[in-house]
């Protein structure tokens, strides 16, 4: 049997923290992952790849803003939907020419849109870090001059705050039925990008984007689940979720249940901004019948997949 692989690029690998996020530097992450994720697809498994893009989208933010006496500066909306079409193609790029364009599988990026509730509580208390790190005396600089909100990411390291933006829970990936049946033609379909572009059903029932960016490891479970995946595969900038994170006795989880894991989350090891949504998806993920789950870094995802190498989570 076939199985059918939910793959989820962090953005942060993709623009890694202590790069400056030029086009060659993102297109030579990418290069890594397609070579990780080509590699799966050669074994045949029927994949579908979602992506963050939290870095991008943040300094997108910024060059919106820096230029707004030239041009109108776009809602956060339309900079999620712009990112979307800049890391799929990429993606889409890289990955087509490895497994080959004219006889190889095919590779195509979807538009997406994901539901959220209007009430949801994270437009009043944001959590989704978007953009640069900066050291705690800029970002608040930053925070007073342009009306942001800035939180402490990291626990430690000299730049550890960002800007943070609402980050709704995903209710409905409103195309997931036309990516469902691309995968099922063997398509391999870049989908929920950034999280998805996140819409509210209005009282007449018609979609209304709003100003967040959806988590994309919680947006990924959910197309996990609508697609029939039975894997879901996280790839972030690290090998392992730990325990003690940043602290001198921290320790690589290579294997949790379900209940550890919530066990690990209840004692606050996985930061809210970080590894806390990856471990939150992954559990939800398997709550919902999907069988196993992995984090793990971009560089690894063969091998975790293969089980030599990541966090793996299962149900017991």
């Amino acid at each position: 049997m076939v199985k059918r692989v939910l793959i989820a690029l962090g953005g942060n690998a993709i623009k890694q923290p202590h790069e400056k996020g030029t086009f060659s530097e993102q297109m030579s992450n990418v290069r890594v992952a397609c070579e990780q994720i080509a590699e799966i697809a050669r074994k045949e498994y029927n994949i579908v790849i979602t992506h963050g893009n939290g870095p991008q989208v943040g300094d997108l933010a910024i060059q919106q803003e820096q230029a707004i006496d030239m041009v109108p500066a776009q809602p956060l909306v339309i900079l999620g939907s712009m990112t979307q079409g800049q890391i799929g193609y990429m993606i889409q790029q890289n990955l087509g020419n490895m497994l080959g364009r004219r006889d190889g599988r095919r590779v195509v990026t979807l538009v997406t849109q994901v539901i959220v509730g209007r009430d949801d509580p994270d437009f009043q208390d944001p959590t989704k870090p978007v953009g640069p790190f900066y050291a705690e005396e800029t970002a608040k600089k930053l925070a007073k001059e342009n009306n942001w909100i800035v939180k402490k990411v990291r626990p430690t390291g000299d730049r550890a705050w960002r800007r943070v933006v609402p980050s709704p829970k995903p209710l409905r990936i409103e195309e997931a039925g036309p990516i469902r049946s691309l995968v099922e033609s063997g398509v391999i379909v870049i989908a929920s990008g950034g999280g998805g572009i996140p819409v509210i059903e209005n009282e007449q029932g018609l979609l209304e984007g709003v100003d967040a960016v959806i988590d994309k490891d919680r947006a990924g479970a959910r197309l996990a689940k609508e697609v029939g995946a039975e894997i879901l595969l996280i790839l972030t900038d690290v090998e392992y979720a730990v325990k003690n994170y940043g602290k001198p006795d921290q320790e690589p989880l290579k294997h949790m249940t379900v209940s550890q894991a919530k066990k690990h989350a209840s004692e606050g090891h996985f930061g809210a901004g970080s590894m806390g949504p990856k471990v939150e998806a992954c559990l939800e993920f398997l709550e919902r019948g999907g069988e196993r789950a992995i984090i793990s870094s971009l560089e690894k995802a063969a091998e975790a997949l293969e089980g030599k190498t990541g966090t793996h989570i299962t149900l017991n």
